[in-house]
């Protein structure tokens, strides 16, 4: 199930070269995946009760145009891939009909006391879409 988020650029997201920072793209993956998982009803209070959190494990970002003060910039994100304890959610930034970036972020399913690996809940996987385990 793919997410849609909508961001404008401030004037604390952009940089020396004028434009929006490379990190404020990895804050809007961030937001999104964030506000994704809010959408369906599970934010903080339902992972803290699990005892379990995801955690960025791994991104990769392409940087392909740049963004500039007070533009907006839809976010669309979709978790795409699940494995035992990880799963791989694609981003996609545009700006009208041009992708200014891209990214692929690798989650870990983790115990948030300990950060040890833990099976993702198959009633978890079906709230992203993905299919039981």
């Amino acid at each position: 199930m793919t997410y849609r988020h909508v961001v404008t650029a401030t004037a604390d997201d952009i940089d020396q070269l004028d434009h929006v920072s490379n990190l404020v793209y990895v804050r809007w993956v961030l937001d999104a995946a964030r506000a994704h998982s809010a959408a369906l009803g599970w934010d903080w209070p339902q992972y803290e009760a699990r005892g379990t959190i995801f955690i960025v494990r791994r991104h990769e970002v392409d940087y392909l145009l740049p963004v500039k003060l007070g533009e907006t910039i839809t976010v669309e994100t979709v978790v795409e891939s699940w494995k035992q304890a990880s799963c791989l959610r694609r981003t996609v930034l545009t700006r009208g009909t041009e992708v200014v970036a891209r990214a692929a972020t690798t989650w870990a399913y983790v115990g948030w006391r300990d950060g040890r690996p833990q099976r993702i809940p198959d009633d978890l996987r079906a709230l992203f879409g993905a299919a039981a385990s």
